[in-house]
């Protein structure tokens, strides 16, 4: 059973959230009203998944996503917020956040976006996604100073590539494309190297500044 972490400042709101996954066989493990609550559940528990607001008093989402990624807690992070604001989908997707949803989905799609993510993918709302990609100009450049060039990529690494935007696993991958799931591996691990990134969101990200994804 995926083991979930819930992390809002509003009471109802995390009873709420609670209740829907416990519904969907989902275990919530732990609940947080700030950051600085969210990393000693995070430590206690060792959950699968984090579901993050990111408008919080005192220690906020984007707190808390940098100061996982500055302690080393590789968990994977899920926003869920109310905020569909392009420059805060960024800083949180650049501060290590592995999804992005607005609180209007439905049950159907949180569950799946935590199984999504608890399997190693990615996933950001639709609509945000689209809109991404329209204003493909707008998107910060995620790499470094440092950062290599990146290096070109084939058509299957492209293809890969473009699902891994969807938000889709490994797993799904290797079906969409009926080949073996190490196969899909390989080529994430490549795409990862060829664009000089950290992790599957990074590569996105990276890809929809260089234009790569255009």
């Amino acid at each position: 059973m995926t083991r979930v972490v819930i992390v809002d400042d509003h009471t109802l709101v995390r009873h709420g959230i609670r209740s829907l996954l416990e519904i969907a066989d989902v275990d919530v493990v732990g609940e947080a009203d700030d950051g600085q609550a969210a990393l000693a559940v995070v430590t206690d528990t060792a959950p699968d998944v984090v579901l993050l607001d990111l408008r919080m008093p005192r220690y906020d989402g984007l707190w808390t996503l940098r100061t996982l990624r500055e302690q080393g807690i590789e968990v994977p992070v899920l926003v869920l917020t109310t905020f569909d604001d392009d420059t805060l989908v960024l800083d949180a997707l650049r501060s290590g956040a592995r999804g992005y949803l607005l609180k209007d989905v439905t049950v159907e799609q949180l569950t799946r976006a935590v199984l999504t993510l608890a399997d190693g993918g990615t996933l950001v709302a639709p609509s945000i996604t689209s809109r991404m990609l329209r204003g493909i100009r707008s998107v910060p450049n995620v790499a470094g100073p440092d950062t290599p060039p990146a290096q070109p990529l084939t058509e299957r690494e492209l293809e890969v590539l473009r699902l891994m935007a969807e938000g889709w696993t490994n797993r799904e991958i290797s079906r969409g494309l009926s080949v073996v799931e190490g196969t899909v591996k390989n080529h994430v691990s490549a795409i990862l190297l060829k664009l000089s990134a950290r992790d599957r969101t990074n590569a996105v990200l990276r890809a929809l500044h260089l234009g790569i994804l255009g």
